[in-house]
């Protein structure tokens, strides 16, 4: 595709994805909401002490709250994006309830005033995604743009709907694609350029630790 009928491609697919998910009913939201708590917290046991980045639900994405409300209490820091300037990277920020917010591009809460981190890991949400690990925002290149930037590049886990599935994104030079996808079908691994399902993880046992899909160590900044 030439640069602007990609353009328009990408905006017609967003606007057809975005539709179809806000016409799901809310016991379907929160069904499989409830599916991608579980699979995260199964398969990425190094959150509960990460500095974990998220992004604050709209449009009926996946909400990440009620999980991160739990990682905090088991000892996560929870950082939200800031978008800074047109075509810059994003920072991070610390949010925890009781942080003032501002409203965003899109209508989107951001922090004011607590401190800068560099997050270990991102919850990415994804308007439609790939079977190569791409995604489809909103167009603003924004996080893209971060990974990029970014000296330790945090583990980039994006968080979608089965349903958001499509051929192709049809991937430019500058689309960076996530490390895992979790839906609520389960968790993808990206492996030699495309993902790979590994299944949903089962809960930890009193004679098995829980299965870890990410390295702790990358988690832990180490």
């Amino acid at each position: 595709m030439q640069s602007d009928e990609l353009k328009a491609w990408r905006k017609s697919e967003r606007q057809r994805l975005i539709g179809e998910r806000e016409a799901l009913d809310e016991g379907t939201i929160d069904a499989r909401r409830r599916a991608i708590d579980a699979h995260l917290e199964r398969g990425f046991p190094g959150l509960r002490s990460a500095v974990l980045a998220f992004c604050w639900p709209i449009r009926n994405e996946y909400d990440a709250r009620h999980l991160v409300r739990r990682l905090r209490e088991a000892g996560a820091t929870a950082a939200l994006p800031v978008v800074v300037a047109p075509r810059a990277p994003l920072v991070f920020r610390e949010w925890h309830p009781g942080v003032a917010l501002a409203a965003g591009p899109l209508g989107i809460p951001y922090p004011i005033g607590s401190r800068e981190l560099e997050p270990r890991a991102v919850l990415l949400p994804m308007n439609g995604w790939d079977a190569q690990g791409y995604r489809l925002g909103y167009g603003g290149g924004f996080f893209d743009r971060t990974l990029a930037a970014l000296a330790n590049k945090p583990l980039a886990i994006g968080v979608a709907y089965e349903q958001a599935r499509i051929a192709s994104i049809h991937p430019q030079a500058w689309d960076i694609p996530v490390d895992y996808l979790v839906t609520e079908r389960g968790v993808y691994r990206r492996d030699a350029g495309e993902l790979a399902f590994l299944g949903e993880p089962a809960p930890a046992s009193e004679l098995a630790s829980p299965v870890c899909f990410a390295d702790e160590r990358l988690l832990r900044g180490e």
